[in-house]
């Protein structure tokens, strides 16, 4: 190591110790006092003393929070000091340091316990003197024309400079005192030899560091110029409200202070909330009316007060009223009724509705928000619908914050806000299509505590910021596809499945419901239309394909609409208009749908599986076959995850069984096998087709036909073995109206058929497997010998 360094040749790379700090870079003939505390820095202070006749690299990591940096985390420029001082303290040293020279910094790396670096000695590169002389002049003038700017630089730093300091001095004198400069900004000045780049450099920071001082005095300009205009409009509009009030012209406004005191005093609001809206109106007093502040306040004080704390309807707790109510609105659903009376007839022997919440699932159009308005009307209370649908943001239920612009309360609150009382009927219709997402929250999770009776006494909104009642509303819910929505929220919920109808149901309701409620809206009277039994069987079974009863009631609508214009059209026209099939074809226009049919004679490879769809049940039609190949498996269809791997059981079971059933073994080797779900632009997926899937692939192999006239539905294992299935109601429908005579389902599903439609178990030949050699000894039409 060199006794001196610093009077070393300029372009040989010394190599010293090297304080790496956060933040700090040193200029030439500068000092600064400087806490060393990290170990490398405390071992390198120990060097220079040591070894290095106390010299040492000084430079600045870009990012301080790097606790260990590397050579690409440190700026390549640095200042080659002395340490003239040094004080040990508890955790480090705080050591004196004094510039010297400006150095490019490479090649680190660790001897020891500290970083040693390369460093080469910068020399000032002088251009023309009188440009250097020009440009210390400019920067003097606008340190000058700028007191925001000079006042940051002590005077014996601004004396240095206007009493003939060196032009390569300058910038190292001052500097280190613009706090507009960065750190970035400061290792481009360290690095930079020519003396002419770092004085326009330094003014181009100048004129920066004065355009954001001028900025900063018109937006003080502006605030004291709008403060003075507030302040006298203020003035102005106290003077016209004194002059108003002599001249008895003055205006009761409820909004006002006074007005809404009253209101609070005179109503049984609970003392929280009393509380909270004199405090809201001490701080509305404090400011100026046109004020934003003001009018937020004032909004959130309306939303407090119009909340309902105390109104509150009375039940009618009649359970034969309920009942009858009930039957008025809604045709069938026995065991939904029966439910119903049972919640309510606990919730009036109790007095508490803390039992768990209803919530109706089923296909959609099947009576599930009608219920909620039915048991509403029954109870004698107000009913609100919050749909849910779509809803991505966790604040939608427990409301934003205040501090946000537009903040308002959750759904929860606004629908109570709605509803008027404490105690409505609230529907919360479809929870199953609740989104969530990271950046706002998951909605289900703030349903949680609405729907949990041990919690929802004391709701939190967070708009609201006071605790909300909510244990006297009956909270009832309503989904399509249990599946979505989430375990813990699925656990808080009485569920009760709103089934299909069938359709002889659909006929039912279509006479007793439907047809009348169409008929009024549309102005035609009993005597100006009769629906015949045909007609409404060929508006069900041709122009609507549905679990529920919406499209069916929209084409009974269109036919009363074509109705009414024959009327008006026509005055000699017969009336009653009886709307038969033929007159059904007249008004709705060919038919929609052909209905789902079995396949007509017995298929190799063909079998009739059965689905569950949104608009209920459907036969599904699966198609096997093989050519030659190397053993592939193809499936089409657009078939799910669950359903490809329903394929892939099927025929790993056939393949592993392949003599049981008289098949080649070989055959498997020397072909390729396709599977194909008919329909291909209909997404399809689930296991249950696993069973009929697992026949048609015997059914391709053996070269014998499936019978036409059955339909099969269960999982299959790789086993062999049938497993339950879910939707037995809508497949079998879907069987039946397709002209199916049998079906088979899995044993463990025989506990489901006492609940099925009668006219299905009369019309329907219902057959039981534990396993795959059961359906396949059903299906398969062997020739007779």
């Amino acid at each position: 190591m060199p006794d001196n360094p610093e009077n070393e040749n300029k372009t040989k790379p010394v190599s010293l110790p090297v304080i790496v700090t956060r933040g700090l870079l040193i200029f030439p003939n500068g000092s600064e006092t400087i806490s060393v505390g990290r170990e490398f820095g405390k071992a390198a202070v120990d060097d220079s003393r040591r070894s290095c006749n106390s010299l040492v690299y000084i430079a600045a990591q870009k990012d301080p929070a790097i606790e260990n940096p590397s050579e690409k985390d440190v700026y390549p420029y640095g200042t080659l000091c002395r340490i003239t001082n040094l004080v040990e303290e508890e955790d480090g040293y705080r050591i004196r340091v004094v510039g010297s020279k400006r150095a490019s910094l490479h090649n680190y790396r660790m001897v020891g316990k500290a970083y040693y670096v390369d460093g080469v000695v910068i020399d000032d590169v002088h251009g023309d003197p009188a440009e250097e002389k020009e440009l210390v002049d400019r920067i003097v003038k606008g340190l000058e024309e700028s007191p925001a700017v000079g006042r940051e630089i002590p005077r014996v730093a601004l004396n240095q400079v206007t009493q003939g300091a060196q032009p390569e001095q300058v910038v190292d004198h001052l500097i280190a005192y613009l706090p507009i400069a960065s750190l970035s900004d400061k290792a481009n000045l360290l690095g930079e030899p020519s003396v002419v780049k770092r004085l326009q450099y330094f003014l181009a920071i100048l004129g920066r560091e004065k355009q954001s001082a001028d900025i900063e005095k018109t937006l003080n300009d502006k605030m004291r110029s709008q403060a003075e205009k507030n302040q006298r409009d203020y003035i102005l509009r106290e003077k016209m409200k004194a002059i108003q009030d002599e001249l008895g012209e003055g205006k009761d406004k409820e909004d006002s202070p006074d007005a809404i005191k009253e209101e609070l005093e005179k109503n049984p609001y609970p003392e929280n909330v009393k509380a909270r809206v004199r405090k809201e109106l001490k701080r509305y007093a404090m400011m100026p009316e046109t004020s934003v502040e003001a009018s937020l306040i004032m909004d959130y004080i309306h939303t407090l007060m119009n909340v309902p704390w105390y109104q509150k309807t009375e039940d009618n707790e009649d359970l034969d009223n309920v009942k009858k109510v009930l039957d008025e609105d809604h045709y069938g659903l026995e065991p939904v009724k029966k439910r119903i009376i049972e919640y309510l007839a606990v919730k009036k022997m109790t007095g508490t509705l803390k039992a768990p919440i209803l919530c109706f699932y089923g296909p959609p159009g099947c009576g599930k928000t009608s219920l909620g308005r039915s048991i509403a009307r029954a109870l004698g209370r107000k009913f609100y619908k919050a749909s849910l649908g779509g809803i991505y943001d966790e604040a939608e239920i427990r409301g934003h914050r205040r501090t946000y612009v537009g903040a308002m309360p959750g759904r929860i609150i606004q629908g109570m806000t709605k509803a008027g009382v404490t105690n409505p009927v609230f529907m919360l219709d479809e929870i199953d299509k609740l989104g969530s997402n990271e950046l706002h929250g998951d909605p289900a999770s703030a349903l949680l505590e609405v729907l949990d009776p041990e919690q929802n006494f004391a709701f939190a909104d967070t708009y609201l910021e006071e605790p909300y009642d909510l244990s006297n509303v009956l909270f009832i819910a309503t989904a399509n596809y249990l599946e979505n929505v989430p375990a813990p929220l699925r656990d808080r919920l009485e569920l009760i499945e709103v089934p299909s109808y069938t359709e002889l149901e659909k006929v039912k309701i279509s006479a007793g419901f439907l047809v009348k409620k169409e008929t009024a809206a549309n102005g035609l009277k009993p005597e100006d239309i009769e629906f015949t039994e045909d007609g409404i069987k060929e508006i069900i079974e041709h122009y609507t394909l549905e679990a529920g009863v919406r499209w069916l009631e929209r084409n009974i609508a269109t036919c009363c609409r074509k109705a009414v214009v024959q009327i008006l059209q026509d005055k000699s026209v017969k009336r009653p208009i009886v709307v038969d099939a033929a007159k059904v074809r007249e008004y709705l226009g060919k038919e929609i749908l052909l209905g789902t049919q079995k396949e007509k004679e017995n298929q190799v490879g063909v079998v009739t599986g059965l689905a569950y769809t949104e608009a209920g049940g459907d036969i599904l039609p699966i198609e096997v076959t093989y050519f030659p190949g190397k053993g592939g498996l193809v499936l089409t269809g657009s078939l799910g995850d669950v359903m490809k791997e329903s394929c892939s059981i099927a025929i790993d079971y056939v393949r592993a069984n392949a003599q049981k059933y008289g098949i080649d073994p070989t055959l498997f080797e020397k072909n390729d096998f396709h599977i194909h779900v008919p329909e291909g632009a209909t997404p399809k997926d689930g296991p249950s087709a696993g069973v009929a899937i697992t026949t048609a692939i015997v059914s391709a192999c053996t070269h014998t036909p499936v019978d036409a006239n059955v339909a099969m539905t269960g999982e299959v294992t790789l086993r062999g073995k049938a497993l339950a299935i879910g939707g037995l109601r809508e497949k079998s429908l879907a069987a039946l109206r397709s002209g199916i005579k049998q079906i088979i389902v899995p044993k463990e599903n025989e506990r489901d058929v006492a609940e099925l439609p009668e006219e299905v178990k009369n019309n329907l030949k219902i057959s039981y497997m534990t396993c795959v050699d059961d359906a396949l000894a059903i299906a398969l039409v062997h020739p007779k010998a």
